[in-house]
């Protein structure tokens, strides 16, 4: 039986991402999180009602009823399932809230370049 209660679906391609991902991973030790890669080459966003460049602009979770999620509401969700919630409780605030989900949108537009920028001196060209 899975314990998963929320899927998270990622870049494996980008190194911010990944690190992100490794994180969560050590952090998840009662394996509530599960994550697909939207880099692999069997991934079909279709099946989860997403276009590709819908998957790829923003993180995106489904939740063990099916529901689905973007952006910060991600890491608000996955944080509490690993005993983090604490570190981003403050974006849930209602008066927070709005700034923060507008930083991760700034995030997810500049993430390309900032996954570019870190890969440049270390990753294969």
């Amino acid at each position: 039986m899975s314990n998963v209660q929320l899927t998270i679906f990622h870049d494996g391609l980008c190194p911010v991402c990944s690190r992100e991902v490794a994180f969560m991973r050590r952090r998840d030790h009662a394996g509530r999180l599960g994550f697909i890669d939207i880099a692999a080459p069997d991934f079909r966003p279709e099946r989860w009602g997403l276009s590709h460049q819908q998957a790829i602009a923003r993180i995106h979770a489904v939740d063990d009823q099916g529901r689905m999620f973007e952006g910060m509401e991600v890491f608000r969700r996955a944080y509490r399932l690993i005993g983090l919630g604490w570190l981003v409780a403050w974006s849930g605030w209602p008066l927070l809230r709005p700034l923060a989900d507008l930083g991760y949108r700034i995030f997810a537009r500049l993430r390309p370049r900032l996954s570019s920028l870190e890969c440049s001196d270390r990753c294969a060209p």
